[in-house]
């Protein structure tokens, strides 16, 4: 019996060892289980549902150090968000958001500079570019979340300070920074045209015979004024997007799409259409600042932006080129693989 006893208790022992040993292993499994399940509730749009469980899984590692804990981090912010955008009268939920994303930001940066040194010492294997889109994918988007729920909260001086704190962090991609300084542009864009795309402003003209328009100052001095704050504040914000243009979009033109992998074509993709958008922007800014010169009877000036807008014009073009063809070949891809998978399927059930 002592004997008996004696076994017994070096059972409980070894147990509550393993137990003890295995209990971050155990608390991932359960997470991982609690993921899957909630993405599914996500997916059917069950957002109260996929929020409880998210919110379970991310207690189960609060300090975000596992992928697991990570993942259910954010996934709680989207859901948060998602819950918010489909009733924006709850404001609270805004606000549950915007915790939990700034919660997940630093894990995601840390992701982001994990899989970065990783990307870097090898750019060819694919799920080392997988992760690392996935955590670019990541930063992006929830800078991008934060800024808008701020925006929703009627706090736009606070979404202001948070965009140009990320464009002037060196701790953020240069995507992220980019997204900031274009959403920070578009508001200067969208002030910009406010004032000079007006029937008092924007006149129908013949010039050789044909329409055309002709720019005239505002009657109100103010709004020439808040015009040409409006236009170098703009030009201002947009030339530092395109200051750090990585060389991977720059050289776009030579880009071999049919060449790339799924996983380059993916990671591309994310990148380039962020410079899509600063590209479009400064185009913007120029015709704004044109018409500008225009008011003031500058036609040198005039003529000198118009061939600077023109080449920047041409600049997007080729990048929103690039980006349609990506787009195509993605599309050729994912629809010969549903071919191939149809295909399969049914000879395997002609074998039956």
């Amino acid at each position: 019996m002592m004997r008996f006893s004696r076994f017994g208790l070096l059972l409980i022992i070894t147990v509550s060892v393993f137990i003890g040993a295995n209990c971050s292993y155990y608390n991932r499994v359960i997470a991982r289980k609690n993921l899957v399940d909630g993405a599914k509730a996500y997916k059917d749009r069950k957002f109260g549902e996929a929020e409880k469980l998210f919110r379970y899984a991310a207690s189960k590692d609060p300090n975000g150090e596992t992928v697991e804990g990570r993942t259910a981090q954010l996934s709680l912010a989207r859901t948060l968000h998602s819950i918010y955008i489909g009733n924006r009268s709850d404001k609270s939920k805004a606000e549950e958001a915007l915790a939990e994303y700034k919660k997940s930001l630093p894990l995601s940066l840390k992701d982001l500079k994990d899989t970065s040194a990783a990307y870097n010492a090898n750019k060819t294997a694919e799920d080392v570019l997988r992760k690392y889109l996935a955590s670019l994918s990541n930063v992006n988007s929830t800078t991008s979340a934060i800024a808008s729920l701020y925006d929703n909260l009627a706090q736009p001086d606070k979404a202001k300070e948070w965009q140009t704190e990320v464009s002037n962090s060196a701790d953020y991609p240069v995507t992220a920074r980019a997204r900031a300084l274009s959403s920070l542009t578009a508001k200067m864009n969208t002030c910009a045209n406010d004032i000079t795309d007006t029937e008092a402003t924007k006149k129908t003209i013949k010039k050789d015979g044909k329409d055309a328009y002709q720019f005239v100052k505002p009657a109100n001095a103010e709004d020439f004024s808040k015009l040409k704050e409006c236009v170098a504040e703009g030009n201002r914000l947009i030339d530092q997007a395109v200051a750090i243009e990585p060389d991977d979009v720059k050289n776009s033109a030579t880009l071999n799409v049919a060449t790339l992998s799924d996983a380059q074509l993916a990671l591309n993709v994310e990148v380039f259409k962020v410079f899509e958008s600063t590209r479009s922007y400064k185009a913007s800014l120029l015709v704004q600042a044109m018409r500008l010169a225009e008011m003031e009877g500058n036609a040198t000036l005039h003529d000198s932006l118009k061939t600077e807008a023109d080449a920047a014009k041409t600049k997007f073009q080729e990048l929103s080129d690039i980006g349609k063809k990506m787009q195509a070949e993605s599309e050729a891809r994912a629809a010969a693989k549903e071919a191939a998978e149809k295909k399969n399927a049914n000879s395997n059930a002609n074998k039956k």
